[in-house]
């Protein structure tokens, strides 16, 4: 049996009650999102509610962060995550559908790891699915929502397949939102990029794009990976 929880340098995240455990690419996005000057966040699909623990730990002081999760068990978990950490009075989470979400209020970042296999193999768990199947929340929905919320200086981060990439940046592009960084996440060297994060913003300008390789050999972390996630691993110095 897999452990229960994931312990960070600043923080322990529970994943035994959601359908989604804490992994890479939530770790990625965590660590690469920009919140510079942020003071309100939105995280959509908080999941184990880690995305929102990674920005608040390196985010401002002030900063308020409202996690949204659809399913019911991974809200419970998320909640308790976030209470048990140093960071419980600036994180919300709501139980909501985040088609029916709406703030007057608009954010200085929105972040997402969204459901990401399209048209595969439906599996039983019905948990599961909703966490890693888009048909509960389409890229389109998802990019459509995030324009109306986005504050006019705000930025966008997502993490997806690679495959998907192109049509992602060409879906926002007709919501008025552009690609202005990317990154194309490696394995191993040799590999292809089979996760990518993309930043979008409301003003179009050259997209800088770079490329990522975790691990140089087994276990032997690449000082890039390093330097991007040593805030958040215990066994990185």
């Amino acid at each position: 049996m897999s452990n229960p929880y994931f312990q960070f340098k600043q923080f322990t995240v529970w994943h035994d009650k959601c359908a989604m455990k804490v992994g890479t690419d939530g770790v990625l996005l965590g660590a690469w999102t920009s919140v510079q000057g942020a003071s309100r966040i939105l995280d959509v699909g908080t999941g184990t509610g880690l995305v929102a623990l990674m920005l608040a730990q390196r985010s401002l002081r002030e900063s308020q962060i409202v996690a949204l999760e659809i399913d019911e068990a991974a809200v419970a978990q998320a909640k308790e995550n976030i209470f048990h950490s140093p960071w419980k009075d600036r994180i919300e989470v709501l139980q909501k559908d985040f088609i029916f979400f709406h703030s007057s209020d608009k954010f200085d970042v929105i972040v997402s790891n969204p459901p990401y296999f399209i048209d595969s193999l439906i599996c039983p768990d019905q948990q599961r699915n909703v966490a890693r199947h888009n048909d509960s929340l389409t890229y389109e929905e998802l990019l459509k929502g995030v324009v109306g919320l986005l504050a006019k200086e705000g930025r966008f981060t997502i993490v997806i397949p690679t495959d998907v990439a192109d049509r992602v940046k060409l879906l926002a592009m007709n919501y008025g939102m552009y690609a202005v960084r990317q990154l194309n996440v490696v394995t191993k060297p040799g590999g292809i990029s089979k996760r990518t994060l993309i930043c979008f913003s409301l003003k179009k300008q050259e997209c800088l794009t770079e490329v990522l390789i975790i691990e140089l050999s087994r276990h032997q972390y690449s000082e890039e990976y390093i330097n991007l996630t040593r805030e958040y691993y215990l066994n990185l110095k």
